[in-house]
């Protein structure tokens, strides 16, 4: 597939730390909510930013494929990522849960639904999590 755009963030410390984007313009305190064993401290966490991505993305994807279908999506719309974290099953490290919850005011409930359907195809997040994407893992 050929990149139409790459960026790059960085951690230190873990999920108790700080992340930052290669620009500088994402620059976060990173910490562990009370129900992962964390003090409760001002700060955001891994999970949080993977809702704000995908559904960023999401709603993206969502006035793409309205634009194609001459659809008007009001400026109001709103996607909401809820993700959940927890120990697998299988005991061998954690899994993510990840839902989505599209609102457009104004637009008939069927309409929606096919539109959030055509979404869910496009965005890239919906497709690495259908997939299951590979992700290669380097040591420098």
């Amino acid at each position: 597939m050929p990149i139409l755009y790459t960026t790059k963030a960085s951690a230190t410390g873990g999920r108790a730390g700080h992340a930052a984007s290669e620009n500088g313009v994402l620059d976060v305190t990173l910490t562990v909510p009370k129900e992962l064993g964390g003090d409760g401290a001002t700060g955001t966490n891994p999970e949080q930013l993977f809702a704000a991505g995908y559904s960023a993305c999401f709603l993206g994807a969502l006035k793409f494929v309205a634009g194609q279908q001459k659809v008007k999506i009001p400026e109001d719309a709103k996607v909401t990522a809820t993700v959940g974290i927890g120990p697998r099953e299988d005991g061998t490290g954690f899994g993510i849960e990840v839902s989505l919850s599209v609102h457009i005011p104004g637009m008939d409930k069927a309409e929606a639904e096919k539109l959030a359907a055509a979404a869910h195809i496009v965005c890239p997040y919906s497709h690495a999590m259908r997939t299951s994407t590979e992700v290669p893992v380097t040591v420098a």
